[in-house]
């Protein structure tokens, strides 16, 4: 059984703007997965889709079903899924720039499972992102860009997720951080039976860390496969860094 399955879903905004139309994906447990797609491919739709904020944001599901560990959540509260162990990563990481590095992971530790052991949680993010560790006393909006990425992951998993939604968390940082991340990541993935959805632009990270992914397009799976096999592909790229074929099939060649 999939851990997570989204089926057929569409989802409209105001009842009118299409962004989703008949997505269906599924991940098993401890599997990493890609959500690739250009700008606008409604990728974010349907992150907000699974994890319950999407009343939040002026949208609403019109079709299909979303599954966590076989039972329909479709429209669930996201406390609901919370205590069902989905955890996410918004796009802009969103810690809370006033508390403490050590405040911040302990607002993680919020549902009954995670408080029980919070303490040992903690030291287990901190052995994963090091960097946190010698700044715990610091204010979250005092980090650097890379540091407050790794707040906000190692935040989400203070919760013990068994599923994580990470949108865009390579934004604006520096390749060796985005190595760093990726490989706590997929090491999490491997130690831990983590799943992760990850929407990435970033073509380094979605290789380090996910097997396989999708491409949105326009609001429809396009192509969907091994992620390797998906990145060579020059049509894939061009969909996915919004290319043309041509460039995009130079631009692996070069390595891009």
């Amino acid at each position: 059984m999939s851990l997570l399955e989204v089926e057929r879903l569409s989802v409209r905004y105001g009842g009118v703007v299409l962004a989703l139309d008949d997505v269906s994906l599924d991940i098993d447990e401890g599997s990493a997965v890609g959500l690739l797609g250009a700008n606008g491919a409604g990728k974010t739709s349907l992150l907000r889709a699974v994890s319950g904020l999407l009343g939040f944001h002026g949208g609403a599901v019109h079709g299909g079903v979303v599954r966590i560990a076989g039972r329909a959540v479709t429209g669930a509260h996201p406390s609901a899924l919370v205590d069902m162990g989905l955890g996410q990563c918004l796009e802009g990481r969103r810690i809370f720039a006033d508390l403490t590095v050590s405040e911040n992971l302990r607002v993680g530790a919020f549902t009954r499972r995670a408080r029980a052991d919070a303490k040992h949680r903690r030291d287990q993010v901190i052995e994963w992102f090091p960097r946190l560790g010698e700044r715990l006393g610091q204010k979250g909006g005092l980090l650097s860009g890379g540091e407050q990425q790794m707040l906000a992951i190692g935040r989400a998993l203070m919760a013990r997720p068994r599923l994580l939604l990470l949108d865009e968390p390579s934004l604006g940082l520096a390749p060796l951080v985005v190595a760093q991340i990726g490989d706590v990541l997929r090491r999490v993935c491997l130690e831990e039976g983590l799943a992760l959805l990850l929407v990435e632009q970033s073509t380094a990270l979605a290789l380090r860390v996910t097997d396989r992914a999708y491409l949105l397009e326009t609001g429809r799976v396009g192509s969907s496969g091994a992620t390797p096999a998906l990145l060579s592909d020059g049509r894939v790229r061009a969909a996915y860094l919004g290319m043309t074929s041509a460039s995009a099939s130079a631009g692996g060649q070069r390595g891009a």
